[in-house]
């Protein structure tokens, strides 16, 4: 090589070094600033309590199921959030709201935080919610301060994840066309509502992520249960996600007249109900573990007065952290129908709904991140299971995920009377603030450099 190549290569070289410690000093110094952010708990509190006027109850809390007129109106809000933060807002085929803030190297695969804003029938203010004004939080504030990370950030509001984590599933591919078909809380399909809100169920493909599309996805959350507030502690670092299978039950009798067939000729199908459910509640119980197993719904036909019903139909939830503990329970609620069935004169079938969620344990190092970041913070904190169904859960199928939980007070949740402290909402908030951080410099954690 002559003098003159060498030279060249030689200032190359440097040129590529004195990039690199650039690079190496705007993160250091992007740590620093990013450490000393903290989230503004009134705000957090006001936009809370502003989200809660979409679907208001005279009771209190809000039915804003999806798809409604509420559930348009509430993302309408989030969007106008968004767009203050500095976010660029879309929606995609699912429906799911998009709100991207770009960062220092395009290159790099966006870091995703968010939740949804739909709830249950005359549920809570808080539930889904939190997770969204605190994901709107950490971008206001990094916008308020000028910091840019070096990853593309996306806070997503997910659709109908109430009513079985619709744009989650969509995300990775499992949106299946029975699935649209199901009729939503707003008695619409799942996609009639889909298209109400802006997305298009035809082109569900486009929504769709790969594994290697999402650096990491964070969800703040309540923890819908007593556990933290039981025990004052700040911050719940969540170990995994409960899997989730539903089916509808229906009980075939013979309908007759309430006066004139005595009680031993009856073909009761709401009799047959009532022993079954306590069977259920029998099945749970009576195997050790954490599973749980419910039944929510009961329709009775003709559901007249002076009519001994000939027909019902009940839902049966099944949930636990393994898919075959799951089976289980379900085989056990089988076999007492199938005795229930000999015994009243009935026939008992179950119809598995597809909206079934897959357990899912969350990511080893994101834990050990959300743990780091509540400890900076002084924070207490605690590893748990969540007992309730995230779009985390499907997200872990694609990326590495992790869930931030805060209190739930009295362990009230899909109730008006549902609750979290503001002070919890901003602890919440800073820790999410501080994960995204460290995922952003791909801080280390006692496992290994995760990012």
């Amino acid at each position: 090589m002559c003098c003159a190549n060498r030279l060249i290569a030689i200032a190359a070289v440097a040129g590529v070094l004195v990039c690199a410690s650039e690079v190496a000093s705007q993160t250091r110094q992007t740590d620093r600033a990013g450490s000393q952010l903290r989230a503004n708990q009134s705000r957090i509190e006001a936009r809370i309590n502003a989200l809660a006027q979409f679907g208001k109850n005279p009771q209190g809390g809000v039915s804003r199921v999806a798809f409604s007129e509420a559930d348009i109106q509430g993302r309408e809000y989030i969007r106008s959030l968004m767009q203050e933060a500095g976010l660029s807002v879309g929606i995609d085929a699912a429906g799911n709201i998009i709100g991207r803030r770009s960062g220092q190297e395009s290159s790099l695969r966006p870091i995703v935080f968010g939740s949804h804003i739909d709830s249950v029938p005359e549920g809570g203010n808080y539930d889904g919610d939190v997770g969204v004004i605190g994901a709107l939080e950490c971008v206001q504030v990094l916008h308020e301060n000028n910091l840019v990370t070096r990853h593309p950030l996306e806070v997503v509001v997910f659709s109908d994840e109430e009513g079985g984590l619709v744009g989650s599933r969509a995300w990775i591919g499992d949106l299946s066309a029975d699935a649209l078909a199901v009729i939503s809380h707003s008695g619409k399909t799942i996609g009639e509502g889909i298209r109400a809100i802006g997305g298009d169920p035809d082109e569900l493909q486009q929504a769709q992520r790969k594994p290697g599309d999402i650096t990491a996805f964070i969800e703040l959350h309540i923890e819908q249960g007593a556990i933290l507030d039981d025990e004052e502690t700040q911050i719940g670092v969540v170990e995994g996600i409960v899997g989730i299978n539903w089916w509808d039950v229906t009980i075939i009798g013979f309908a007759n007249h309430a006066g004139t067939t005595p009680m031993l000729r009856r073909q009761d199908a709401i009799l047959a109900a009532a022993k079954l459910i306590v069977a259920v509640n029998e099945a749970a119980l009576s195997t050790p573990g954490r599973q749980v197993a419910t039944v929510g719904r009961v329709r009775a036909e003709p559901g007249a007065p002076n009519v001994v019903p000939g027909k019902v139909v009940m839902s049966l939830e099944i949930r636990d952290l393994t898919s075959e503990k799951i089976q289980l329970i379900f085989s056990k609620i089988e076999k007492a129908a199938q005795i229930i069935a000999v015994e009243s004169g009935t026939q008992i079938s179950f119809a598995a709904v597809d909206v079934t969620a897959v357990p899912a344990p969350t990511d080893k190092r994101m834990r050990e991140i959300i743990s780091a970041a509540a400890d900076e913070l002084g924070l207490s904190q605690k590893l748990m299971p969540s007992g309730a169904g995230h779009d985390a859960q499907d997200i872990a199928k694609i990326a590495p995920t992790g869930m931030i939980f805060i209190p739930s007070v009295g362990g009230i949740s899909h109730s008006p009377n549902e609750y979290s402290r503001p002070e919890d909402m901003a602890n919440g908030a800073n820790v999410l603030l501080q994960t995204i951080l460290r995922i952003d410099s791909g801080g280390q954690t006692k496992s290994r450099t995760p990012f």
